[in-house]
């Protein structure tokens, strides 16, 4: 199976489910960028319940492709993102072995383009699961007639999906949040650690 992906940040469980189900997948980075998805935004559980990370981005008066997208790097979102993860996390199972693995992204690199920042975590992510998918940025717009099958807007905050498909494990503030399924590759990662990869299997996608 051969499908077509999004940029996304730190794009939801679902995502990272589909892609190790793939004998090759193209990461679509000349589509035009879509608004309020998983493009620049990810989902993770705090105090709180469920809490929205969004990466601010530069507006432009025309359609953007999403190799072009710019980070507004004027407020320090990078600083903000990173402490609400330590918050959520810090008391996860693995979030102290992980740590170092993604700090450099919050408080010692600048990106751009918000391409450029999501395929650099994607692929710590991937490496991190150990997830052995074939997968490449695209060159090109990438279309369906090439006999990919198209995850770009399935994989979206805006298309209905069964979330009963996610067995549960245990996420951090159980005891005042239920059972949040499809964070965040970090929600998983950071509670599951190793194991992470086993769970993305299991799941009937």
């Amino acid at each position: 199976m051969n499908g077509i992906f999004a940029s996304c940040y730190c794009a939801p469980i679902q995502y990272y489910a589909l892609l190790i189900k793939q004998d090759k997948a193209i990461i679509d980075i000349h589509e035009n960028y879509v608004k309020q998805t998983y493009r620049n935004r990810c989902n993770i559980m705090s105090p709180n319940g469920k809490q929205n990370l969004s990466i601010p981005l530069v507006k432009a008066k025309l359609k953007k492709v999403m190799k072009n997208a710019k980070i507004f790097n004027v407020d320090k979102w990078q600083h903000v993102h990173w402490r609400s993860l330590e918050a959520a996390y810090r008391s996860s199972p693995y979030f102290e072995f992980y740590e170092d693995e993604f700090y450099p992204f919050y408080n010692e690199k600048t990106y751009t383009t918000l391409e450029e920042f999501n395929t650099d975590l994607h692929l710590k992510i991937v490496e991190l699961l150990g997830i052995d998918t074939n997968f490449e940025n695209s060159e090109k717009y990438t279309s369906t007639e090439e006999g990919l099958v198209d995850y770009r807007n399935e994989i979206s905050p805006r298309t209905a999906h069964d979330i009963s498909i996610y067995p549960h494990y245990i996420q951090v503030f159980k005891d005042r949040n239920n059972f949040i399924p499809n964070l965040s590759i970090l929600d998983l990662l950071f509670n599951e650690g190793p194991n992470s990869v086993n769970y993305l299997k299991s799941i009937p996608l």
